[in-house]
């Protein structure tokens, strides 16, 4: 197994990926030749069953943009049956302690490494030498979305096999305010600044969700592993000027 999204980040490369929740494989197909590192299925908020993130990896063509899975839980049955599908890797929601760094990271690998039950399938189907290699080449990101997770943020980069931390802005801003949308708070952007800093002491790289109305602050701010909106988006965004512009022409001839 090669991972091509591992190997670009640990040049100190930026990786840009996007979020899928659409459940269909014509959109994962489509996305996978645009130029993304990384195609996230989201797993946790999205209402994708494995049957059918499993089929919309199978669309995906090339072999340099890779499937991520944000699974459900920091759970090691839930993490073990996605890796088992042929992910590249899994976000892995609520991590907020060292301990809970270390559960992650050991139900991503191999014994004697960590405890994930041996039994690939797809993946050993896909990846030359699967067993192997998958625990050098699977992407271990945990996802930073509360205050205690910002507080113990070094401890979690210390873990040895955490590859990723990325942000949470809303449930970050939630666990902060309990209501969302502090954009520009000063204790809210410092909270960022906490996290890329201890990415960057520790050698490893922060990721964020942004839009594409921040993507470019979250380039410059030092975030290696954005993402930039997510396949609804695109939709919605593509739908809506197209109609205005047949709605202007239809308003125009009037």
């Amino acid at each position: 197994m090669r991972n091509p999204l591992k190997d670009k980040l640990k040049r100190g490369e930026v990786a840009i990926g996007t979020f899928v929740a659409l459940g269909h494989p014509d959109v994962t197909e489509r996305l996978s030749v645009m130029g993304f590192d990384w195609l996230l299925l989201d797993g946790e908020h999205g209402p994708l069953g494995l049957e059918t993130m499993q089929i919309m990896m199978q669309a995906m063509r090339g072999d340099t943009c890779v499937p991520i899975i944000r699974v459900e839980w920091n759970d090691p049955v839930i993490i073990k049956r996605a890796l088992d599908l042929g992910a590249g890797g899994v976000l892995i929601p609520w991590v907020n302690t060292r301990e809970e760094a270390i559960a992650a990271v050991q139900s991503c690998k191999y014994p004697p490494q960590g405890i994930r039950g041996c039994g690939p399938r797809r993946a050993a189907l896909i990846h030359e030498n699967y067993i192997m290699t998958a625990n050098e080449n699977i992407l271990v990101a945990v996802q930073i979305e509360t205050v205690d997770a910002v507080k113990n943020i070094d401890e979690i980069l210390a873990v040895d096999g955490v590859d990723v931390v990325y942000i949470g802005p809303t449930d970050l801003c939630m666990s902060m305010y309990g209501l969302p949308a502090k954009w520009g708070d000063a204790k809210y952007m410092e909270a960022f600044d906490t996290v890329v800093k201890a990415a960057k002491k520790a050698g490893k790289p922060a990721g964020i969700y942004a839009t594409s109305q921040n993507i470019e602050w979250a380039i410059d701010k030092g975030f290696t592993f954005p993402s930039v909106d997510q396949a609804d988006v695109f939709l919605a965004a593509g739908a809506a000027a197209a109609l205005k512009k047949a709605k202007d022409a239809v308003a125009k001839k009037k």
